[in-house]
């Protein structure tokens, strides 16, 4: 295992989650649609339970809990306190109870090797800035799967403050400009202490760069999808993902688009899967 050390709280990540409703963040918006299509492609990935599942950087647990649920064995890991509080909050509310919640280093795994049939990355690649730590996390995901396991990991796209930024009127805030410029030169995101609107520090992937990541650590079959794709351009998402009808017909556009290369860039998210 790497050396054990929590994430530098350099330029705030840390007191950022600890500040932000990170639980109630897919209940809302755009997010209804990102945890619609997470679950999708999960479901469709990960291998039938009774399995399993390290949750790096599993947040609040939403998808943890959801796993729980479906009778999966998850283990989950995250370095913000108050999200453990959270997950072993809903754990226990939904009656589902988590195998595992742990304080840990997506780059430091208190797991032995290949214990897990497979790891999600929901967050992690995106909060490790530096090249060489999101190396340090792919390969301790693939130290703890076993031959043939699965890793679902998300990133958030190059190009996503830019949409965001047109979508909510950010592009016409001076102070966001040189955090824009900067996003599209080289991916390094710098958010405001003051505006959790404006998020926090991160790395905004290209998918060739992701792939190039996946590629050097060894996993084998690694696919690109979109997320939410570009229904996330659409209007009234909340209205349209709580009508049965008008959420399948989005559901089903976004799938039929989600691996086209042309498209990756017009999703805030994309995820790749891939087998050890």
């Amino acid at each position: 295992m790497a050396e054990w050390r929590l994430p530098s709280d350099d330029n705030g990540m840390l007191s950022y989650y600890e500040r932000y409703d990170e639980s109630g963040r897919l209940g809302r918006g755009s997010g209804l649609l990102e945890l619609a299509r997470m679950q999708e492609l999960i479901r469709r990935f990960l291998p039938s339970p009774p399995r399993v599942v390290l949750d790096v950087g599993g947040g609040p647990g939403r998808y943890s809990c959801w796993l729980a649920g479906d009778g999966y064995e998850v283990h989950l890991i995250d370095p913000v306190e108050k999200h453990l509080e959270q997950a072993l909050e809903a754990s226990e509310s939904r009656g589902h109870p988590l195998a595992s919640v742990t304080l840990g280093d997506a780059r430091s795994l208190d797991h032995p090797d290949t214990c897990a049939d497979a790891v999600l990355l929901m967050g992690p690649l995106y909060h490790l800035t530096d090249r060489d730590d999101r190396i340090g996390a792919l390969r301790e995901a693939r130290r703890v799967l076993k031959p043939g396991g699965v890793l679902i990991a998300k990133a958030i796209n190059r190009f996503g403050s830019l949409l965001d930024s047109l979508t909510k009127g950010f592009i016409d805030d001076p102070d966001f400009t040189p955090i824009l410029r900067r996003d599209l030169e080289d991916g390094q995101h710098r958010g405001l202490p003051d505006r959790p609107a404006y998020f926090t520090k991160a790395f905004f992937h290209r998918p060739e760069e992701l792939e190039a990541e996946i590629g050097e650590v060894g996993f084998d079959q690694q696919d690109l999808y979109s997320v939410k794709g570009p229904g996330e351009l659409a209007t009234d998402l909340e209205g349209r993902m709580s009508d049965p009808e008008r959420r399948a017909q989005l559901l089903d556009l976004i799938r039929s688009v989600e691996q086209e290369r042309t498209l990756l860039g017009v999703s805030s998210h994309f995820v790749v899967v891939a087998t050890k």
